[in-house]
């Protein structure tokens, strides 16, 4: 009885070491993701590809609404607001904001302009339907689109197609395999794998009009290669807290949406794995979407009372700053940025090696671990022996 009790407090005491050096390595990793670093590579690729002078350049980002409390409407937010902030105009044009007020505040400078297009009325037909009302849509947004461009005169949009004089840039925010959900369109059946491949040539088609496509990582440069300029700037870290996570918690976290990329089912099955070693853990993941699915299948594993779904939060660091662990399980991402807000508060990183980001981001046993995509059992123990 006393060597098991040894041999316990032994692991606790070691693993309490892995996580301070791991979340101490993390923290001192970050500083390539500062804002004003990763924003002065904009102001070089806004420069060079226009060699017209301007007294104030005009850019005009395009994006559906900014509606969630998510990775993509944050940075869009900030970005606006930093070039605000420094002589930019800015505006952000929106289809479906109709009158809600952004998640994230706008700088006073920022101008958001909504063009009033209803695309949920397309949702939930049958194919037919839905892609009439679609294509009627598309008109109306295309006529809209044009005709604000055309009296406001951008000097950079991020948007294609429309020959208002702009230069047209891009940003990739999902690996090319998975843009747009093509990747479940076509594992439907024959008609839509045909399908979708024509929308993946015509997308295709339509980024080689680019001047350039930014994307995150090197990986989602590679991808793209050959169909347009590329150029790779990730996104910023906003924040720096003043203190790191001492990693004595018995408290590990996850943050991202509740969809199916996030891998969450993935992260409970390693959890019952976990929790029959370790019971006195708890976990909380946090994200926007429908939870019941996660909190059923919680359920089913028995581990419900030590994990909690939560909804997405807007003071995100503030968890992380009481975690002693940090979990993503994602199928794929892009940059996930959440790594880099978590390695920037101490944190250790436990990551599935999915395309894209976590490669980019974490260094092998030295500010994370990173463990075979999807393998549900490794995961588990390493999340807290830190043995690769």
């Amino acid at each position: 009885m006393t060597d098991n009790v040894i041999r316990f407090l032994v692991g606790e005491w070691y693993n309490l070491i892995q996580r301070g050096r791991l979340g101490r390595n993390a923290a001192k990793s970050v500083s390539y993701f500062s804002q004003d670093l990763i924003m002065s590579q904009w102001e070089n690729l806004f420069n060079c590809h226009d060699e017209q002078i301007y007294i104030v350049m005009k850019i005009f980002y395009v994006y559906t609404a900014l509606t969630t409390i998510g990775g993509v409407d944050r940075v869009i937010t900030e970005k606006a607001n930093w070039l605000s902030e420094h002589g930019y105009e800015v505006a952000i044009v929106t289809d479906t904001q109709m009158g809600r007020p952004p998640e994230f505040p706008l700088a006073p400078r920022v101008c958001l302009i909504n063009l009033a297009i209803y695309f949920s009325k397309e949702y939930g037909q049958n194919f037919l339907l839905r892609t009439i009302i679609h294509f009627k849509l598309m008109c109306i947004y295309r006529r809209k689109m044009t005709n604000m461009l055309m009296k406001e005169r951008p000097d950079i949009a991020f948007i294609t197609k429309i020959k208002d004089g702009s230069k047209k840039l891009s940003e990739a925010h999902t690996t090319k395999h998975f843009i747009r959900n093509f990747h479940l369109l076509e594992s439907q059946n024959l008609f839509y794998r045909y399908l979708t491949k024509f929308f993946r040539w015509h997308m295709d088609k339509q980024v080689g009009k680019l001047d350039p496509l930014v994307v995150l990582t090197q990986q989602h440069a590679d991808d793209w290669k050959g169909l347009a300029p590329v150029c790779m700037i990730p996104n910023a870290l906003l924040f720096y807290p003043k203190q790191i996570s001492s990693c004595e918690n018995k408290q590990a976290i996850a943050v991202g949406r509740y969809t199916y990329q996030k891998g969450f089912d993935l992260l409970l099955q390693a959890w019952r794995i976990v929790f029959e070693k370790h019971p006195y853990w708890r976990f909380d993941i946090y994200g926007s979407g429908e939870r019941d699915e996660y909190k059923c299948l919680g359920k089913e594993l028995g581990v419900s009372e030590v994990v909690t779904c939560h909804p997405a939060v807007s003071d995100v660091y503030e968890k992380y700053g009481k975690s002693s662990i940090f979990v993503l399980s994602s199928r794929y991402e892009v940059i996930g940025l959440v790594l880099a807000e978590t390695k920037s508060t101490g944190v250790p990183v436990v990551s599935f090696a999915c395309p894209c980001g976590p490669l980019d981001i974490i260094t092998n046993g030295t500010d994370g671990i990173l463990i075979e995509k999807d393998d549900v059992y490794q995961l588990a123990k390493v999340i807290f022996f830190y043995r690769t």
